[in-house]
């Protein structure tokens, strides 16, 4: 009898640690299989996001005649021949893909020194200072503008942004045409620096022009006076300021856009 006890109890015991072991099995199964089974997610590049009209009141039309309509309708010809003729230093860029008229500047548009942070020897390749030449006419009229607040150099986080090697357009349209410039920040004659991030004192989603609603200091003043004055003037199809989102927050986004009679600013 108690033979037979003691071999019962010993097959007891056996069931009961084949249960557990099965047990743990399944609870350190489950998690592994979870996660072969979910699908992995795909990073994907982070991208300057490119303005929607859509956001915001819809764009405005414009008068007939204004000058950011004349020079978006240029030939390659009729717009460097008119660069030649205000006198503007530059020279034609050969391959920039997507770029209509592609042209690099040496030298001052409309009195102000448009270039990015890098180095003078890494600016002469760089393909961030590369402008579509009826962009660098609008520029030169914006230049009229700067002029009242003695603005000398805009600096510039690009203008041309390389499509990708998979891209099958022929013509690209605001950065990837060239065709658009981010503005950071404006120097003077005197030294002094309007940086947007710091100076321009904007409320997502406002109106920029808004009446009654004056920046506090005298640079976000000036920053103000500047971005509606190029918009009154019909240089640009295309202004984002702050205003429109975060990813404009330091910076002016100024657009030209060939055959369209609309203009905004946000």
């Amino acid at each position: 009898m108690k033979f037979g006890l003691k071999i019962r109890r010993s097959s007891n015991h056996l069931w009961i640690w084949r249960f557990l072991l099965v047990l743990f099995g399944l609870c350190w199964l489950a998690p592994l299989s979870e996660a072969q089974a979910a699908p992995k997610k795909k990073r994907t590049a982070v991208r300057h996001r490119a303005p929607s009209t859509h956001r915001g009141p819809a764009p405005a039309l414009g008068p007939p005649g204004t000058r950011a309509a004349r020079y978006g309708a240029l030939t390659p010809a009729e717009c460097l021949s008119e660069l030649g003729r205000r006198g503007i230093s530059f020279k034609s860029e050969a391959h920039a893909l997507g770029v209509r008229i592609p042209v690099r500047l040496l030298g001052p548009v409309g009195g102000v020194v448009y270039r990015t942070d890098e180095p003078d020897a890494a600016r002469r390749a760089s393909p961030w200072e590369v402008f579509d030449c009826r962009l660098v006419l609008s520029l030169c009229d914006f230049g009229e503008i700067l002029a009242k607040h003695e603005v000398v150099e805009a600096r510039i986080f690009s203008a041309w942004r390389p499509p990708p090697k998979r891209w099958k357009g022929s013509v690209g349209r605001r950065h990837q045409g060239g065709l658009a410039v981010d503005v950071r920040s404006f120097r003077k004659a005197s030294g002094e620096e309007l940086v947007i991030l710091q100076h321009f004192e904007g409320r997502m989603g406002a109106s920029v022009c808004e009446s009654g609603r004056e920046p506090s200091r005298p640079e976000g003043k000036e920053l103000l006076s500047i971005a509606c004055g190029a918009a009154a003037a019909h240089l640009f199809n295309s202004i984002l300021t702050p205003n429109y989102d975060v990813p404009h927050k330091n910076h002016f986004h100024l657009e030209l856009t060939p055959d369209v009679g609309w203009f905004m600013l946000r």
